[in-house]
């Protein structure tokens, strides 16, 4: 209570009201989340708070680019809300004491609404994919004076991320290391999927574009419905990215022909040609799955957090169905067998 009471008197110019503390369910974020319900009669009548680790600027992803000045979260959801998108309205910046006091924009997350009404599935993934669409188009080019401006999901980072599925997607979960040869070949290719991606099309990526950093707060699936969330890691990257973090969902099973129609949809929406966004997704999408998966592992064994392995087998199921979707690839698809039978043994 001593932490909160001074930052609720801050943001409202006025002696701390009462008020009921609940401590919210994160997922793998060094942030922790607190709702602070108020009084009765005091606006507004509850807020979330984010309380920021020691090191509050630095991201729980690998990031390029020098250290931010200021806390990037606060940084790009500036940006967006500026160019007209609907985030969490800030109350208080208290960074310097570890916190930001939020609009509180509830609890529903696209998740949540999708597990209760299953039959709304296609009208807001339309949704999310027109929003997304908005997004894209208003982020870019990216104003200069953000911190996204400075990122991007370059080939560095790329490799980074499949070294990290190598180590905790295949590795830790044998038990031991690669032998030398299977070593190389995987190496060998990463490197090939690597160059492919690096010279995609880019534009402004969320990073996290999925059914939990998607708030819904309203009725009808449309975009004015959904807000946006966890956007700190923004950056300049693959423009299908977060169209594959949305379709490539590891917590939803989104039905193929959802998927290929709301890409269809998503392209529409933005000009792109349709046969252009299919092989970049299909690409994208392997690279993104093999790292959530080993990311999934890495955040069991060292973060001590083991809610995210029951989709582990749904990240790499959504790998062997892009990959298979990829014409040649042989390099990959063998080395990715040889690597981690137990995942992808007899892919094609």
């Amino acid at each position: 209570m001593d932490f909160f009471s001074p930052l609720l008197s801050r943001m409202l110019a006025a002696p701390a009201p009462a008020f009921e503390l609940k401590t919210l369910k994160g997922d793998a974020s060094s942030r922790r989340y607190h709702r602070l319900t108020l009084a009765p009669g005091t606006r507004p009548r509850s807020i979330v708070v984010m309380e920021l680790p020691e090191e509050a600027t630095r991201s729980d992803e690998v990031v390029s680019g020098a250290a931010p000045a200021e806390l990037p979260f606060l940084d790009v959801g500036r940006h967006l809300a500026a160019a007209g998108l609907r985030v969490p309205r800030i109350l208080l910046d208290a960074v310097p004491e570890r916190a930001v006091l939020l609009e509180d924009l509830g609890d529903e997350t696209l998740e949540r609404r999708l597990a209760a009404r299953p039959d709304q599935m296609g009208a807001w993934y339309g949704a999310a994919a027109d929003l997304l669409a908005t997004m894209h188009a208003r982020m870019w080019p990216m104003p200069r004076d953000s911190i996204a401006a400075t990122r991007a999901f370059d080939a560095a980072l790329v490799r980074w991320e499949l070294d990290h599925y190598r180590e905790w997607g295949a590795e830790a979960l044998a038990g031991r290391p690669l032998d030398a040869g299977v070593r190389a070949a995987l190496d060998a290719a990463f490197d090939t999927l690597t160059a492919e991606i690096a010279a995609l099309p880019v534009g402004f990526v969320h990073r996290d574009y999925q059914s939990r950093n998607l708030m819904v707060i309203g009725d009808m699936p449309c975009p004015a419905s959904l807000a946006i969330i966890d956007f700190q890691d923004a950056l300049a990257g693959p423009r299908v990215y977060d169209l594959v973090a949305l379709l490539c969902d590891s917590y939803i099973e989104i039905p193929q022909a959802l998927r290929r129609a709301t890409i269809a949809r998503y392209a529409e929406k933005t000009g792109i040609l349709a046969a252009d966004l299919g092989r970049e997704f299909d690409l994208v999408a392997v690279q993104r799955k093999l790292k959530d998966g080993g990311r999934f592992v890495f955040i069991d064994r060292v973060k001590g957090n083991p809610s995210f392995l029951p989709y582990v087998d749904r990240s790499f199921a959504l790998v062997r169905e892009h990959l298979g979707r990829l014409p040649g690839h042989a390099a990959l698809k063998s080395a990715l067998a040889a690597a981690a039978p137990a995942s992808f043994e007899g892919v094609v």
